[in-house]
């Protein structure tokens, strides 16, 4: 294993490491605000009625020192600011260890509008209903809920990726015999009511939860009832009149203690057998990628220093090294599962041909040699890991005429049909049909996380701004109107900041089109965690399709 070296200097090494670790702090102070929730006041107004919070709920049901790998906690950030906010999309989400099992935990945030659904509480319950599902994974439900938010109802309701898809979900993981629990542990109404039902066991807490199809209010308004919500559908009515609840819990941690039993007398699917040794950490010290990723994303970098600072034993099997070259495809080990690695080179390099390549761009050759060692890893069965510091494929008349459309689509296709789990981590730019070859949120990865450093959009905002502004401009002069040089700058500043904005990492984790930023040193940890998951479920045969050659 031959790595070219790049010498970063010292000066340069410490200003990277600066804007990163400033960077980190901002993630930090942003997630500390969003598990706060609803707030302080209403943490306190929730418990003083007996209840433990969202977090305090998981925290609770995990097994001690388990990691939790939280799936779009920055859900909803900075959205529905006419409505007060909705951090973490009003519910916590993610994966963790419960009585020695994985799981998938969905646990409403009451304090959050109550726990009501907005359109990205709807969107984040179905990806975790989706990881899930993909893996296999039991899936516990802590209910506290209002269900839809009213104001935003056609925007939750009707739709196919809306509210009713989850208890679709609820029914098709059951004919999968994927086990789903259900903790009804504070309000759950109208439809909310039938996710808990179509659960295969549902808990509720005495006092606190209750379950009806119509709440004391509407009821009356209907049918001119009157009746109080314990006696319509309290712990009591549900467990011992109407049988639809399985348990009745005293409390919050009794209820999830009882769900621990539970998930502890449980049987477990075979294994799809991917490769695992023993775990080895990078001989390379990890906290230098801090200093050697780049503090300007458009400068370009040693990025087999970034791989030797995630493999194990800060080792791999390059594939054809001296092929393709903006890319690097290699096998490798991380926490010792047997991986194989697509990564974009951020170096500038040389062809076969001797000519001159930009780095982090793919061109023609790259995206044959990608294609064919997708399908390699998928014949070996074996987990591939996207890192993406992509500005898109090679452009202009020469990469036309050599077609690159045909090697593109090539790559995409190898990534369309992969049936290995797919792992994405955006460490840099995603630009363009890039994002796409590099398995982008619309190619299904399992799990998708951002680096602080990451950026996700059509292209860059400099780019993006002359472009529309070169074309606003010809529509000027095709009406015989004269350039004016302040209205175009003005014009360029103000749609590259809309752009800038749109690519932020915060701007993706609000809209899930990733899961989650993470420290990179958190990277290793969320891809073992992954495969770890993906190994609970078989692997389809791999059919790649037509790929022309």
């Amino acid at each position: 294993m031959a790595t070219k070296k790049k010498k970063v200097s010292d000066l340069e090494f410490n200003q990277n490491e600066d804007a990163m670790k400033l960077s980190l702090s901002k993630l930090d102070r942003i997630l500390r605000k969003v598990h706060l929730g609803g707030g302080q006041k209403r943490i306190d107004k929730h418990k003083a009625k007996g209840k433990l919070t969202a977090r305090e709920r998981v925290d609770y049901l995990l097994d001690k020192n388990s990691d939790f790998i939280e799936v779009g906690a920055l859900a909803g950030y900075e959205m529905y600011e006419e409505y007060g906010g909705c951090p973490s999309g009003g519910v916590v989400t993610g994966m963790g260890y419960v009585s020695g099992r994985l799981c998938m935990i969905v646990a409403n945030d009451a304090t959050v509008k109550a726990g009501a659904w907005f359109p990205i509480t709807g969107k984040k319950n179905l990806r975790a209903q989706e990881i899930a599902m993909e893996n296999r994974l039991p899936i516990i439900y802590l209910v506290d809920s209002a269900g839809v938010f009213l104001p935003m109802q056609d925007e939750i309701f009707p739709d196919k990726e809306h509210f009713g898809r989850m208890f679709r979900n609820n029914a098709k993981m059951s004919s999968m015999g994927i086990p789903q629990v259900a903790a009804i542990m504070g309000p759950c109404v109208a439809g909310g009511a039938y996710l808990p039902i179509m659960s295969d066991e549902a808990l509720i807490v005495d006092k606190t939860g209750s379950i009806f199809l119509a709440g004391p209010y509407l009821v009356k308004a209907a049918i001119g009832e009157e009746v109080d919500k314990e006696t319509l559908g309290g712990a009591t009515t549900q467990c011992e009149i109407s049988g639809v609840t399985d348990y009745k819990l005293p409390d919050d941690k009794s209820c999830l203690e009882t769900i621990r039993d539970l998930i502890d007398k449980m049987g477990t699917f075979e294994s799809a057998g991917f490769d695992r040794a023993k775990a080895k950490l990078p001989k390379k010290d990890m906290a230098e990628i801090y200093g050697l990723y780049p503090e300007k994303s458009s400068k370009p970098y040693n990025s087999y220093e970034i791989l030797e600072r995630l493999v194990d034993d800060s080792k791999y099997t390059e594939y054809k090294a001296g092929y393709g070259k903006t890319i690097i495809c290699a096998y490798a080990r991380i926490d010792g599962w047997s991986v194989g690695i697509v990564s974009n080179n951020r170096q500038v390099v040389k062809n076969k041909k001797g000519e001159m390549q930009f780095g982090g761009v793919i061109y023609s050759d790259s995206a044959d040699k990608a294609a064919r060692f997708i399908m390699n890893c998928n014949q070996k069965k074996i987990p591939l890991v996207f890192l993406h510091d992509v500005t898109g494929f090679m452009v202009g008349k020469r990469s036309e005429h050599g077609g690159i459309i045909k090697d593109g689509a090539k790559m995409v296709n190898a990534v369309s049909n992969s049936t290995v789990p797919k792992f994405s981590i955006v460490i840099g730019n995603s630009y363009g049909a890039g994002n796409y070859a590099m398995c982008g949120k619309a190619y299904d990865p399992r799990l998708i996380y951002a680096w602080p450093t990451a950026k996700i959009a059509v292209m860059g905002g400099a780019q993006a701004a002359k472009v529309l502004v070169q074309i606003q401009m010809a529509s000027k002069k095709a009406k015989g109107e004269a350039p004016n040089e302040t209205e175009e700058k003005e014009l360029y500043e103000k749609i590259k900041a809309r752009y800038d904005k749109q690519t932020t990492p915060y701007y993706a984790a609000a809209r899930l089109w990733v899961d989650g930023i993470i420290d990179p040193l958190d990277t290793r940890k969320v891809i073992s965690s992954g495969i770890e998951a993906a190994n609970n479920a078989p692997v389809e045969k791999f059919n790649p399709g037509v790929i022309q050659t």
